[in-house]
């Protein structure tokens, strides 16, 4: 028994004309339920033009190319081999070597070149099905076979080499990218913990939300020597990106401390070289430098770091008062400025509920 041709491709079958309403149908632009099946039914109704060459093909993929991310598809294997199966098979092969190496039916060629770049940039790892479509479509000496053979060749060497591995696809759950996210930046130092805080703990907080912080024990003990004369700041908001998803995080630091260097002698000048062969004299004074910890940098110390559900300015004061309670009860004293990014900054004590609007710089 033959297979019946679906309604919806009955009156666009290889015996009718070319017509208005086709070109409708495969115009990505047009289309208002924007899904996976709506995208593959669209690139068959293409296929089924009766068309020896199909005209338009490089168009229409360019076009499909374009639309994927508004489809969801983007990341989707299947749908790379489908368009690429928009192109006829045979045309496109070089029957010699300088046809070969002067790119036979470049527009072509460059076509199916770009779409193997946008699976690339999207992660999209090619199989052996993907290379026996080019190899009909442009022999064994086209171009874009010879991208997908470096695209095979380099793609597995970096897909497991991150060192914070996340699942994929990754989860819409933003507390569960702020996790991601702060352990990526947590993890120059192999003692941080990585706590999650609820803001409704606090008494006076106003945002129901969560907060994930990091901090590691040397960073406790920063904290712990710090002047209170000084402030410390909470800056922010930054940016780190979890694969393709954005994720806003805040860091407590202070002040950069100047440390003096104590080694006396130039360990390079060789103009006074004593021999302890002859030379009885008293050997010279030297002193071990304190090492700097990772957290001490050039333009401030960094005390913890944190990412919360609003990223407000209230949930980061309730993230400072958690902090007072877990080991840095410095904070109750210290002075907390708000360098946040809105175009003034607050003044708070952790004690003190009241906050004092001052002018930004």
């Amino acid at each position: 028994m033959q297979p019946t041709t679906p309604l919806f491709l009955q009156k666009f079958s290889s015996n009718a004309p070319e017509s208005k309403e086709l070109q409708r149908l495969t115009s990505f632009e047009n289309v208002e339920n924007k899904n996976r099946d709506t995208y593959l039914d669209m690139i068959r109704i293409f296929i089924n033009r009766n068309h020896v060459y199909r005209r338009g093909h490089v168009e229409f993929i360019y076009s499909a190319l374009k639309n994927m991310e508004s489809f969801g598809v983007q990341k989707d294997l299947e749908v790379y081999k489908a368009l690429i199966d928009v192109l006829p098979k045979g045309k496109f092969i070089p029957t010699n070597v300088f046809q070969a190496e002067f790119m036979h039916y470049p527009k072509q060629q460059q076509c199916v070149i770009d779409l193997l770049e946008q699976m690339e940039d999207n992660g999209v790892m090619p199989d052996y099905e993907m290379e026996d479509l080019l190899s009909n479509i442009f022999g064994n000496r086209g171009f874009p076979l010879r991208k997908y053979w470096r695209m095979m060749y380099w793609m597995p060497k970096f897909k497991n080499s991150s060192p914070w591995p996340v699942p994929s696809p990754l989860p819409d759950n933003i507390y569960e990218l702020a996790k991601y996210a702060i352990q990526r930046i947590s993890s120059v130092d192999v003692q941080s913990q990585i706590t999650v805080y609820q803001t409704k703990e606090i008494e006076s907080s106003i945002d129901d939300t969560w907060i994930v912080s990091a901090q590691a024990p040397s960073q406790k003990d920063l904290l712990k020597n710090h002047d209170l004369k000084e402030p410390v700041y909470v800056e922010g908001s930054f940016r780190i990106w979890v694969k393709d998803q954005l994720v806003n995080y805040f860091v407590l630091k202070r002040q950069p401390k100047q440390h003096i260097k104590t080694i006396k002698d130039d360990l390079d000048d060789v103009s006074n070289i004593r021999t302890p062969i002859f030379s009885f004299q008293k050997p010279i004074e030297k002193q071990v430098q304190v090492m700097q910890s990772v957290h001490e940098q050039e333009d401030g110390v960094i005390l913890a770091v944190c990412a919360t559900g609003t990223s407000t300015k209230d949930s980061l004061l309730s993230w400072i008062r958690h902090l007072e309670k877990d080991g840095n009860p410095v904070l109750s004293d210290a002075l907390v400025v708000f360098t946040l990014r809105t175009g003034t900054r607050e003044v708070a004590t952790v004690n003190n509920v009241e906050q004092k609007q001052i002018e930004s710089k």
